[in-house]
């Protein structure tokens, strides 16, 4: 039905195309008039647009104009020329929307017509990517261009913040970058957001927000509004990154010590026998037997009494820790810690911590030193982060197949631009192997066959684990490689960098978000040689048809698959890619590998004779498309939390800015312990006044106001109507709050009425968050109950 519409009315995403070229053709037209311009001119540009805006003008009046300026000054300083689709993609992002563009097509340009644009503004813009070193490498890059434009760039670090300042006025730079000076200065984070183009990581935006929220004065805030974000990678920050929500946790009571001992029960039990385990959920499930065992081992009578509620936690979290998670898969012992590898790009999450006592059990089971559990003092989705921005926009190669969820979570389009030259890799049919060993051997083969003729290959692994063991048998044949794991990750920007070099094999874990495009021939400046001999070495490797790209193993996501093969065919280049799977992959495992397995044992295929079958493959993607479901939906159910959270922590933070901002709180103050003494007459002097509780009355008033004279007995009390003992008690906190005004003066008043709200509030937010938590951990229960 929807491939008939598409007939009939056209692509959509082709029409958009079309209308956004008429501003293309505007933006080439005025590309002479830039080129005749002097240097210290574009600085002045940048003065003009400004104050155009101020008078009025819009932004999108400004859009050629502004994208001309910018094509011209990136030209100058790092001498790249953005193609007509790069200002497509531009313009795509300004609209606020997703700029899906192939690897190699280079989105890192394409951010700072967008950037540019929206900066004039003066109200700041945030560019998002994956890691410090993609941070600080395209801010130093790009930052070039905005420089010569007069504008400042800002970089946000894990331990420091950068500023990239324009050029002192009346002075501009010579316009060959190897020429100048560092521009980059140690700054602080305020500094760094004051900037007009701040570069940083999800996380540091998102812990800043949070943080910020946590100051005692205004001056220590370091962000300064949530206006224009782009985000790059946008699938990896938006999608797979958003699992896990972003929390700022301090010291619990320590129960340290009980990991051990549980991490040591959890190996004397056996699985199917003593528990189960739900790979899809990562869940486990004690069995009957299991609980008696346990019970004995433990030497009490009913685990699930609730005196020993604390003592299911442990257990389920330590026999969890010994065979859900495992090493160098999902974490690996780096220097006596426990850190978390992501599942999709496989670098570590450094300082990102498993939560409900999971990361302890792991560091028991692993005999490091356990750390204290934490309570939370702030928390936030990354999806609730970034859907506070007022326009947000993201690129990626690989969106299309997550629309849905980028549409229905943050109400983003997508947009597919055209690659600047044809895409002519090969994208060969998957091999299916009957066992593992068999898939390995044949990788192995294959590899040693193209280093033979010098042909690079990249080959892509889901984890750790396979990638050391894929190494070990190239070594055994003596084929040399780089493996690239979150073991080598300082290293890896230089490793994907000379990834294409002829007979370069490089063994990669998962591979999005590198930021780094493979050149085929290498890249002539990171190897120091001249440009003559790369190019022989060049062409030499498009006449072996260029990179060849191995995946290893499907993932769960299609996208990281599609990631992987982006790497080749970059501006034109030829290459190739095939997947070599078993049926004892885990997704294939998980959906009919054993039937595939029971066929091929029919038909008496040997085990390293693959199967070719385009029908498999299609039920591999099929089977994709269930997990890929499945995953939003825990995304979903983790927004729709963080949705009631979100309520609560808007309406806590804007009390805290009140706080924060307010120079007389006295009017908040007032109005706070009206409705306190309101509550108080109402719930304890109700009906006649015989039965007034009077007692409780007095103990809850003393805790509020020094001691009222006309209400020192209950028969005082007793005496007045509630809505003149309310009129006395308001009259009383007036007076009280005058006497304390004298006492202190204004200055010293003022900062104690600050000190006092906001750690009262602060303190009250933790409780509210940990009883949440507690509410979030019971809610399954409510689920078998049939209660939403």
């Amino acid at each position: 039905m929807l491939k008939s519409l598409t007939r009939i009315l056209g692509d959509p995403n082709e029409r958009e195309i079309r209308r956004l070229q008429t501003a293309v053709d505007e933006i080439n037209a005025l590309e002479d008039g830039m080129r005749n311009l002097p240097i210290e001119a574009f600085g002045d540009l940048t003065r003009q647009f400004k104050e155009r805006l101020a008078k009025g003008e819009e932004l999108d009046a400004l859009l050629p104009e502004a994208f001309a300026a910018v094509r011209e000054a990136a030209r100058r300083t790092i001498g790249q020329r953005h193609f007509d689709v790069q200002l497509i993609g531009g313009m795509v992002l300004h609209h606020g929307r997703i700029a899906e563009m192939k690897t190699g097509e280079g989105k890192t340009l394409v951010a700072t017509l967008p950037a540019y644009l929206n900066a004039l503004t003066g109200k700041g813009v945030h560019v998002v990517t994956v890691n410090d070193y993609l941070a600080k490498r395209d801010a130093a890059w790009m930052g070039q261009i905005y420089r010569l434009l007069g504008l400042t760039v800002g970089c946000l670090q894990n331990q420091a913040s950068l500023v990239f300042e324009p050029p002192a006025e009346g002075k501009p730079e010579d316009g060959d970058p190897a020429k100048r000076a560092d521009p980059m200065r140690p700054a602080s984070r305020r500094d760094a957001y004051a900037a007009d183009i701040t570069h940083g990581t999800n996380n540091e935006f998102g812990f800043d927000y949070l943080r910020d929220n946590m100051v005692d004065t205004v001056e220590r805030k370091v962000q300064r509004g949530l206006d224009y974000a782009i985000v790059d990678e946008v699938d990896n920050i938006l999608i797979d990154e958003a699992r896990t929500p972003l929390i700022i946790s301090g010291p619990a009571l320590d129960k340290g010590q009980q990991y051990p001992r549980f991490a040591q029960l959890a190996k004397r039990l056996t699985r199917e026998e003593d528990y189960t385990v739900d790979e899809k959920h990562r869940q486990i499930a004690l069995t009957q037997d299991g609980i008696t065992k346990v019970e004995k081992l433990l030497g009490v009578s009913n685990l699930y009494d609730p005196e020993h509620y604390a003592l299911t936690h442990y257990v389920e979290n330590a026999i969890r820790a010994e065979v859900v998670y495992l090493l160098d898969r999902d974490y690996v012992v780096r220097e006596g810690e426990v850190l978390i590898v992501d599942e999709f790009t496989g670098r570590l999450m450094i300082g990102r911590r498993y939560s409900e006592g999971l990361h302890q059990a792991i560091e028991a089971k692993e005999g490091v030193k356990v750390r204290e559990e934490s309570v939370t003092y702030a928390t936030i989705t990354l999806q609730n982060y970034f859907r506070m921005y007022k326009k947000l926009a993201g690129m990626t190669g690989t969106a299309a197949t997550e629309s849905e969820e980028f549409f229905k979570i943050y109400k983003l389009e997508v947009a597919q631009i055209p690659t600047n030259k044809p895409m002519i890799r090969g994208d060969l049919p998957d091999f299916i192997y009957k066992t593992e060993k068999a898939k390995f051997d044949a990788v192995v083969e294959t590899v040693a066959d193209l280093y033979k003729q010098k042909r690079p290959v990249l080959i892509g692994t889901t984890s750790i684990e396979k990638s050391e063991r894929l190494s070990e048998l190239m070594k055994r044949k003596g084929v040399p490689h780089e493996v690239l794991n979150a073991k080598q990750h300082e290293r890896e920007a230089a490793i994907i960098a000379q990834a294409g070099r002829p007979g370069a094999v490089t063994v990669a874990t998962n591979m999005a978000g590198r930021g780094t495009d493979i050149i085929l021939g290498g890249n002539p400046d990171l190897l120091g040689i001249a440009r003559e001999e790369w190019q022989k070495d060049h062409e030499k490797i498009v006449e072996l048809g260029g990179l060849y790209i191995i995946g290893t193993e499907r993932h769960e996501a299609r996208r990281i698959d599609n990631q992987l093969r982006g790497r080749a065919g970059r501006q034109g280049d030829p290459g190739a890619s095939r997947f070599f799977v078993s049926t004892e992959d885990d997704l294939m495992r998980r959906f009919g590998g054993d039937r595939i397995k029971s066929i091929m044992n029919f038909v008496g295929l040997e085990e390293d004779v693959p199967i070719e079958n385009r029908m498999v493959s299609r039920a591999v993607e099929q089977a994709q498309g269930k997990v890929e479901g499945y995953h939003f939906e825990v995304r979903k159910h983790l927004v729709d939390y963080d949705d009631v959270i979100n309520m609560h922590r808007s309406v806590i933070y804007q009390l805290r800015d009140k706080v924060l901002a307010q120079q007389e709180l006295r009017p908040t103050i007032e109005d706070m312990v009206g409705k306190e003494l309101n509550r108080l007459v109402a719930g304890r002097l109700q009906g006649e006044a015989a039965d007034w509780d009077t007692a409780v009355f007095q103990k809850e008033l003393q805790a509020m106001l020094p001691p009222v004279d006309e209400l020192s007995t209950p028969e005082a009390v007793r005496r007045f109507d509630p809505a003149e003992i309310e009129e006395m008690l308001q009259e009383h906190a007036d007076k009280t709050y005058d006497a304390r005004f004298e006492q202190f003066g204004a200055d010293l008043w003022k900062q104690v009425e600050r000190i006092i709200m906001l750690r009262t509030i602060d303190r009250h937010w933790v409780e509210h968050l940990t009883a949440m938590d507690n509410m979030r951990t019971g809610i399954g229960l409510e689920a078998v109950g049939q209660r939403d």
